[in-house]
């Protein structure tokens, strides 16, 4: 237990049993993958952005603690909403007790509810939204391409958000990412608020879809990625949530095994899932990775971890151990 401060030193003594011990296991295992040179995936679902992930997620990406990303559209924005418009946002402890019309009171004044908290339209999505259709404007004009992610590189490195930064720039992981020009994978950046706000602005005429490059593409930026990155070992898979931004990625790996019949590129090396899913009947969020298995996603002897818990919580506490806090 070197170089490991408070957090690390008390899950390590007290988080002992069941899903507690997974996490340790988990982060364990993590770090022993980048101490033997693997590189790692992080992939984010659900409203990580929204829960200030960037916190601790953002000095991951400042260590090198991990290489790639996979996120949802939302994740990807919802950081840049948070970085601009922090102190505008409401929190609501009591969101249990809401009624019906309480959320349409939210409505009318504009708020976007997220369990407990609120993202305000007009500071957060509206403000961005400016930035972006300029930038996508200017891509049309000049006949070029570029995933979303690039996008909000784009605006970051011009510094023209910089006046209006309401959080301490450190704990932006979408900036820390965009400093370190970490490539991003997001799949399904249709499912958006800013892809709505894209959308709106092609049938303008502002823009068209074309500006934008999509899935297909970001996947075969991913099979190029994963060959040149995965050395004998393979990539870690460390996976916040389920659905898309899981979902997608992981897959590279039976595409270039089965569809493109290279038999020279490992699988992934590490598998871990934080889910809250339960385990159902169809349900590939609450699969167990052994299901991963027959799919030629992972080995038979590729660690694998799943805990049961909130990611909330579970993700702040691994990252605290690989920061060594």
């Amino acid at each position: 237990m070197q170089n490991k401060g408070p957090v690390s030193n008390f899950i390590v003594e007290h988080y002992k049993h069941f899903n507690a011990a997974s996490l340790v296991d988990a982060a364990v295992a993590y770090e022993h993958q980048l101490e033997i040179g693997n590189k790692m995936m992080i992939t984010l679902a659900g409203a990580m952005s929204t829960a200030e992930l960037g916190k601790s997620l953002a000095e991951m990406i400042r260590q090198d603690k991990v290489q790639i990303i996979t996120c949802t559209g939302a994740n990807l924005e919802e950081d840049v909403f948070n970085l601009v418009a922090h102190n505008h946002y409401k929190r609501i402890p009591n969101y249990r007790d809401l009624s019906p019309a309480d959320e349409t009171d939210l409505l009318n004044h504009h708020f976007n509810r997220v369990t407990d908290t609120c993202i305000p339209e007009e500071e957060a999505m509206r403000h961005i939204e400016k930035h972006l259709v300029a930038a996508w404007v200017k891509a049309r004009n000049e006949n070029s391409r570029f995933f979303p992610h690039e996008f909000f590189y784009q605006i970051l490195r011009s510094g023209e958000l910089i006046p209006h930064y309401q959080i301490d720039p450190k704990n932006s992981w979408l900036l820390a990412a965009a400093e370190k020009n970490l490539p991003i994978i997001v799949p399904g950046w249709e499912d958006s608020t800013c892809a709505n706000f894209f959308a709106s602005h092609c049938i303008q005429g502002l823009t068209t879809p074309s500006t934008v490059k999509g899935g297909i593409e970001y996947m075969m930026f991913l099979a190029d990625w994963y060959q040149k990155n995965c050395g004998k070992n393979g990539i870690g898979f460390f996976q916040i949530g389920g659905g898309i931004a899981g979902d997608f990625p992981i897959c590279v790996v039976p595409m270039l095994h089965q569809d493109l019949q290279l038999n020279n590129v490992p699988v992934w090396s590490y598998f871990c899932q934080i889910s809250d899913s339960t385990t159902s009947y169809g349900s590939y969020s609450g699969a167990v990775p052994n299901e991963k298995i027959t799919w030629g996603k992972l080995e038979e002897h590729t660690p694998k971890f799943i805990v049961e818990s909130d990611a909330t919580i579970v993700a702040p506490l691994i990252f605290a151990y690989l920061l060594g806090w």
